[in-house]
């Protein structure tokens, strides 16, 4: 359990005065634009920048504050950054046993063989840096951080470096550090698709300071959330896989807002999914439509209709789910749609992003 409150200012003036409390054996995403202060927040926890005033407790132990500044290398805090950072003359063996000898054997709580196998490393042990691939680089980085048993573990946008493709291969990877190990995690990142994907708790920050904190469907859900890594407006749902395999390469899911169908889930049957349908991909219907491509066509109620960017407008429902959609105000008006109008709403299958439910 972690409880901070950071005041730094940097040269160049920017200030930051963050709170932040993360749960027992959670991921808490701290989430906003670059130059936010997300890094300079981390880098404070963990003892990388000393800051000006404030407290840092972990597990109820003080890490700063009231004349206390623990050194970095005691608070057994676990950092991955967003360059691997291994040393380049050792094999990806030594790197991963640096942090693991450092460790007090009593403190020791994960063993190196189940971090080789969750990260599936067996086949680099004997290679040195320089001979991997960016993606296999990060997760021996993974590794080294996780098998110093720390107490907290910190991810700095590990991901930022890698392309879209190598992304995906890694989230799986990060899940299952969090799934198995139960490791208290902090995820930097302004990316909406990693946060969907990993974590319990979102706090979002802006200009130096924490300004939303709460459970992760119900931030990215909130009317005041700035889709920072894309743009996109949209809308996060939680939903129950109950056909993996409904034949034609897709499953069925049910959710809130009722039956859908994405493209085939990896997943068991009963797993429950996140899922982000961006509002740009929702088109609105007064009747049900007939003789169309679209398979998720579901009920709704307009809730709230507001100006959007440019000639658009941004319309809430009620689908036993909140969704939002994003029309024109042409449509708006030539649909007669005001609060309390029901309508069908249209979501292309390839729209949906599934993110695993924490």
């Amino acid at each position: 359990m972690l409880e901070a409150h950071i005041i730094k200012t940097l040269p160049g003036g920017f200030r930051l005065d963050g709170r932040l409390s993360t749960g027992k054996g959670r991921v808490t995403a701290l989430f906003g634009p670059s130059g936010a202060g997300k890094s300079t927040l981390a880098s404070c926890i963990a003892g990388l920048i000393r800051p000006d005033e404030g407290r840092i407790e972990l597990d109820g132990e003080t890490l700063f504050g009231n004349g206390i500044d623990v050194a970095p290398h005691h608070r057994r805090i676990g950092y991955v950054f967003q360059e691997p950072r291994l040393f380049p003359h050792l094999s990806v063996t030594a790197n991963l046993l640096y942090g693991l000898k450092r460790t007090p054997e009593a403190q020791r709580r994960v063993a190196f063989d189940q971090v080789v196998r969750m990260l599936d490393i067996e086949r680099l042990l004997a290679r040195r840096p320089l001979s991997l691939s960016g993606g296999e680089k990060s997760r021996v980085a993974f590794g080294r951080a996780v098998l110093s048993s720390p107490r907290l573990l910190i991810f700095d946008e590990p991901l930022a470096s890698l392309d879209g493709a190598r992304k995906a291969e890694m989230l799986p990877f990060i899940e299952r550090l969090r799934d198995e190990l139960a490791i208290p995690m902090i995820y930097v990142s302004h990316a909406v698709e990693e946060i969907l994907r990993l974590a319990d708790d979102v706090a979002v920050m802006a200009s130096g300071r924490i300004t939303q904190t709460g459970p992760a469907v119900e931030i990215l859900n909130s009317a005041d959330f700035v889709h920072a890594g894309d743009g996109d407006a949209g809308s996060v749902i939680e939903a129950t896989l109950s056909r993996p395999d409904a034949g034609d390469g897709l499953s069925e899911l049910r959710s809130g807002a009722g039956v859908l169908y994405v493209p085939r889930l990896p997943l068991a049957e009963g797993a429950v999914v996140r899922l982000r349908i961006r509002a740009r991909d929702i088109a609105l219907s007064r009747t049900r439509p007939t003789g169309i491509s679209v398979l998720n066509i579901l009920p709704a109620r307009v809730v709230a209709i507001s100006d959007g960017p440019a000639a658009s407008a941004d319309v809430v429902l009620d689908a036993g789910s909140t969704l939002r959609a994003r029309i024109t105000r042409r449509s708006i008006r030539e649909l007669g749609l005001t609060p309390g109008t029901d309508v069908f709403a249209l979501i292309k299958s390839v729209a949906i992003d599934r993110g695993t439910g924490g």
